[in-house]
């Protein structure tokens, strides 16, 4: 674990979601985290760089290697507030 996963991890403790179940983010080329270990690596040290919380949804995860996250998504999506007016111009786009 990086230094600063760890403080992350201290925090989410003190903040009562220790019991939170954990999910992992990794390639999916490799059991590892290195997608360029294939098959059954051995030797190898697991790296955690991050942990996040998704305390809304009710888990935490952690991230091994390069991970790319997306964004969430806001609790009203802007879909909700697009229209197609008389016109057939798209309107609530921003």
């Amino acid at each position: 674990w990086t230094a600063e996963a760890r403080r992350k991890l201290r925090y989410f403790v003190s903040q009562g979601w220790g019991d939170l179940p954990i999910c992992m983010a990794k390639t999916h080329l490799s059991i590892s985290h290195d997608p360029a270990l294939r098959g059954s690596p051995s030797g190898y040290t697991f790296p955690i760089s991050d942990i996040r919380a998704s305390v809304g949804a009710g888990f935490l995860f952690t991230l091994a290697g390069r991970i790319e996250t997306l964004p969430g998504l806001p609790s009203r999506p802007l879909a909700l507030g697009m229209d197609v007016d008389a016109r057939g111009e798209i309107t609530g786009l921003g």
